[in-house]
């Protein structure tokens, strides 16, 4: 009887363990910002939860990527000066990049690779990707197009790019290099610049250019996705110019579509938010040009609607979103718009359903924002103010059902203090930063 319920238990205890996923890389383990983790509990105590450590880490928006018991994230070891610098002084190499690797139970830091890299973009407190982590190596770009793949054991660089001197750009992005890179089987897609190299899929074993394709004024800052569309792998790429279905395995161009709709871009454009898919339907979110739904066919993408602001103060209509990439579920799309209003749009005619400042700090806020994570039937949104939020989105409206500050904010930007780094959900913890501290905090029912 004895030995009967042992077994059980173990069954019970691998099972459990089977349903625990990683967060390798930027939105978790599939792309969608789904946390599918089991044990996760229903509100937070009275003393919020448990932080199991802490961690000293350096500037930059970098989230970390979680795989079993390591952690990776980048940072700049140099302070950034206040408000929106927009450049850093000529330096030599004291003026790091890295990319750090901690243990995930303790917080202690395991190794370190860092390299010269100085600043000459806007907002230049550190990088901003969160690195990709796949068979024993670490993929990671930095604010100035350093694309490195590292040994994920001890940091021994593998093979490296640099976007400026190898495509031949005159420039950074304003904002630097941002776009998640993102992994498909053997290749590495990551957005670069220059002619006909908007987009470039590299061979994660060598570093081998495979392809590349388009060409574009200015990249952007959203992150490049895979979705299957009528049965068909898209790879979609949003630049300011342009939207655009390619495969992904030639980078064979399917359709592009110009963006914006009705009018020119407004340079430099701020297209950060990762394209959102439901069924066939295509959903486009940013600050200056409001919101658009596309129906992605064999022929390409049709325009279902397209709310534009008529105000760049007001942005009263559809939802222009600076930062955080949307939620799409159910024939509703939930995100947070550029002045801290998290809203809830019927997607087939993009109108207002209901919103809120509850979620960013209960008051109109320039560039306010909240990142949202689904799990199960509620939302985790971290917001700029350091706070985890547990709530439910409905079409009826927003349900607040347990709120803990955890950080400190401690960028100045926009007339605010704020932290823009996104989290990381694994082992049952939420992995969260401020450019100065690193936390873990249990999320594990108890």
């Amino acid at each position: 009887m004895r030995r009967s319920s042992l077994v059980v238990i173990g069954l019970l205890s691998l099972s459990l363990h089977s349903l625990a996923d990683d967060w390798p890389q930027w939105l978790g383990p599939r792309r969608d910002d789904i946390w599918r983790e089991t044990g996760i509990v229903e509100r937070f105590s009275s003393n919020g939860p448990p932080v199991l450590w802490r961690a000293e880490i350096k500037g930059g928006y970098s989230g970390p990527a979680v795989v079993g018991n390591r952690l990776f994230l980048l940072d700049r070891p140099i302070i950034a000066k206040p408000e929106v610098a927009q450049t850093d002084e000529p330096s030599g190499p004291s003026k790091n990049e890295r990319v750090l690797c901690l243990d995930a139970s303790n917080g202690t830091k395991i190794w370190e690779h860092a390299y010269p890299c100085s600043y000459n973009i806007g907002y230049p407190a550190g990088p901003r990707t969160t690195p990709t982590v796949a068979d024993g190596r670490v993929f990671s770009l930095g604010a100035m197009g350093d694309l490195l793949c590292l040994r994920a054991d001890n940091g021994q660089v593998i093979w490296s790019h640099n976007f400026p001197s190898e495509y031949r750009l005159s420039k950074p992005p304003v904002w630097g290099w941002a776009a998640h890179p993102l992994l498909d089987g053997d290749r590495l897609i990551c957005l670069v610049g220059g002619t006909n190299s908007a987009v470039v899929a590299f061979q994660k074993e060598t570093g081998r250019e495979v392809w590349r394709a388009l060409t574009a004024v200015e990249i952007g800052y959203a992150p490049p996705v895979i979705y299957s569309v009528h049965g068909q792998r898209q790879l979609i790429i949003w630049h300011p110019d342009a939207i655009s279905g390619l495969d992904p395995e030639s980078g064979k161009v399917l359709w592009s579509r110009s963006y914006p709709i009705g009018g020119e871009p407004k340079r430099p454009e701020v297209t950060i938010a990762m394209p959102r898919l439901q069924g066939d339907r295509l959903f486009l979110t940013c600050f200056y040009q409001g919101s658009m739904l596309l129906q992605l066919g064999p022929e390409g993408a049709k325009i279902l609607w397209n709310r534009r602001s008529t105000s760049d103060e007001l942005m009263n209509d559809g939802l222009h979103t600076v930062l955080g990439t949307p939620v799409f579920m159910d024939g509703f799309i939930y995100g947070v718009c550029g002045f801290g209003e998290l809203r809830c749009l019927d997607a087939k005619t993009g109108d207002r359903k209901w919103e809120t400042y509850d979620a960013t700090g209960g008051h109109k806020a320039f560039f306010g924002n909240a990142f949202l994570t689904m799990h199960q039937d509620r939302t985790f949104l971290w917001n700029d103010q350091g706070e985890l939020i547990i709530a439910r989105l409905r079409p009826e409206g927003y349900q607040e059902i347990s709120r803990a500050k955890l950080l400190e904010p401690l960028e100045k930007t926009r007339g605010r203090v704020v932290t823009w780094c996104h989290p990381a959900y694994a082992n049952r913890c939420a992995y969260v930063h401020n450019g100065k501290e690193l936390l873990c905090v249990s999320l594990a029912a108890s």
